[in-house]
């Protein structure tokens, strides 16, 4: 397992990342890529992870625990002003959101859904099966489940 601390460059690079991934309409697909099979992709095409510290969401109690504006600098949150536009692979009944710190942050299948500062559209994700701020972090399957091997 690889544990990710950031550096403060990439800490201060990211600090402008967060506030670009609000959209009035994200959209979420599904990309494939050797070891991870399908998984979901947010914003930019970015992939896009659930935190193991989070409370997984049934009926909207979802809540986040990445909080500290590091955390939110390698890991921003996937927001939305408005409606969310789901993929033909993805399941429009699984997605929601959840209020925090005055945002609508996008829910698949009950879980928050983030991005990583480290990933570019096209290529490998970079962190999954992070350990970092106290929980690890995993993509998310089309059907809304924790992709927590490669290959799984």
């Amino acid at each position: 397992m690889f544990r990710f601390t950031p550096p403060l460059a990439l800490v201060a690079t990211a600090f402008g990342v967060s506030a670009a991934l609000a959209q009035d309409t994200p959209t979420l697909n599904v990309a494939e890529m050797g070891d991870f099979g399908q998984y979901i992709t947010g914003p930019g095409d970015k992939p896009v992870y659930m935190f193991t510290t989070d409370t997984h969401g049934n009926g909207g109690d979802a809540a986040i625990s990445c909080t500290s504006p590091e955390c939110l600098e390698a890991w921003p949150l996937v927001t939305a002003e408005g409606d969310v536009a789901v993929g033909p692979e993805l399941d429009e009944t699984l997605i929601g959101t959840v209020e925090h710190d005055g945002e609508s942050v996008v829910t698949y299948n009950g879980w928050p859904l983030y991005t990583f500062a480290r990933d570019q559209a096209g290529q490998a994700p970079q962190g999954h099966d992070i350990e970092s701020f106290g929980g690890e972090w995993y993509l998310v399957d089309p059907q809304g489940q924790v992709i927590e091997e490669s290959g799984t």
